[in-house]
């Protein structure tokens, strides 16, 4: 249990934390941003400040592994595990709130099952199943559109721009196309053995 596993462990614990502060009623607490029609309720930014959080230590834990020769294979399935409950976690709470379509939860998580599904395949055959250039970017585009949405689509709100909406869309394609990029170049581990 190195630091980097220990991070990891931080950021899921930070999860159901998150979730309270996102799913909770706090109408009797004031809004302490509102700027016209812009409102941005005490909660709802608390939620997004953990989100965000916890998603920087995905990049911490990593470097620091990385740099310091402390990976494990502990960390090699935790650190994605994290990544995808956290995920999953904040689109089902912004579809409950209205915020995010639910086929585009559906299609995000259910590309994170099948590659968690492909990673479990590679663990049997003794291989690890890296994170990708489009995976890295797909978390990147993720973050950032579920932070927008958590935030109200601050700050594109004053200016009229859907930003919040157009990355969320961008996210849901990108991921499906990570998705099938990790397949395609493992497909080796898909292969049905004729012995």
């Amino acid at each position: 249990m190195n630091l980097p596993n220990r991070i990891t462990i931080a950021r899921i614990c930070l999860i159901p934390i998150m979730m309270f502060f996102l799913l909770i009623d706090f109408s009797f607490y004031p809004n302490p941003l509102h700027w016209g029609s812009f409102q941005l309720s005490f909660n709802h930014l608390i939620a997004a400040i953990i989100f965000l959080l916890a998603a920087s230590t995905d990049g911490i834990d990593g470097y620091i592994a990385r740099k310091y020769n402390m990976v494990t294979n502990l960390g090699k399935l935790l650190d994605p595990l994290a990544d995808k409950l956290l995920v999953s976690a904040v689109l089902i709470s912004l579809v409950e709130l209205g915020r995010c379509d639910s086929w585009i939860a559906i299609v995000i998580i259910s590309r994170e099952f099948a590659v968690t599904g492909l990673r479990q395949v590679a663990l049997l055959d003794g291989k690890v199943v890296a994170a990708s250039r489009w995976g890295k970017i797909k978390t990147i585009v993720q973050i950032i559109a579920i932070s927008l949405l958590l935030l109200n689509n601050f700050p594109f709100q004053f200016v009229g721009i859907p930003f919040d909406r157009i990355a969320i869309w961008a996210a849901a394609l990108i991921t499906i196309y990570s998705g099938i990029d990790y397949f395609v170049k493992n497909k080796e581990l898909l292969q049905l053995n004729n012995a």
